[in-house]
Formats: C-alpha cells, structure tokens, sequence
C-alpha cells in the first residue's frame, strides 16, 4: 500500500491539493489496514486522511531548501527506468 504514496517536497511546480490527499489516505490505509473502512469506523477515518492532508500541506509549505526544484518529468522518467531494471520490463 505504501508504495503509492511519494515524495512531494520540492517540486516546480508544488504538489496539489490532490497529490497530497492521495498520500494522506495510503497513509491512513497503511496504518489502519482497511482499504475500505467500514460504516463504523468510516467517519474516523475520513477525519484522519482530512487531518493529515492538512498537517502535510502545512508540513511541504513550511519546509525549507536551497536546492534546486525537481522536474516531474524527470523523476516520472527515472522511476520508469528503475521499474524496467526492477521488473525486466522492456520499453
């Protein structure tokens, strides 16, 4: 499950408001064990991925470095390559 969620510091341009809610609920997820919450424990759960998408948004905005922003494309294109080391998967 976790490995959905991935890193959003430092990107141009910044993450959005749905990158970081997505890794907020694998978060939750990993954490709970439910994939789907059921109808007891839905409301908890919802608060829990909004209350950490919060934090998170919070957390990225206030981080600070002075190293240069990482393309998307860039990374998107690496993780493919290590993917196809990984996997033996030819492109």
């Amino acid at each position: 499950m976790c490995r959905n969620i991935k890193t959003l510091f430092n990107f141009s341009p910044s993450a959005t408001d749905e990158e970081i809610e997505a890794a907020a609920l694998q978060y939750v997820r990993k954490i709970t064990g439910f994939n789907k919450p059921s109808k007891a424990n839905e409301a908890a759960f919802n608060r829990a991925v909004y209350e950490i998408q919060l934090i998170s948004k919070t957390l990225l905005e206030t981080l600070e470095t002075k190293a240069e922003p990482r393309n998307r494309e860039i990374e998107i294109e690496r993780a493919r390559s290590r993917a196809a080391k990984r996997f033996g998967i030819n492109e």
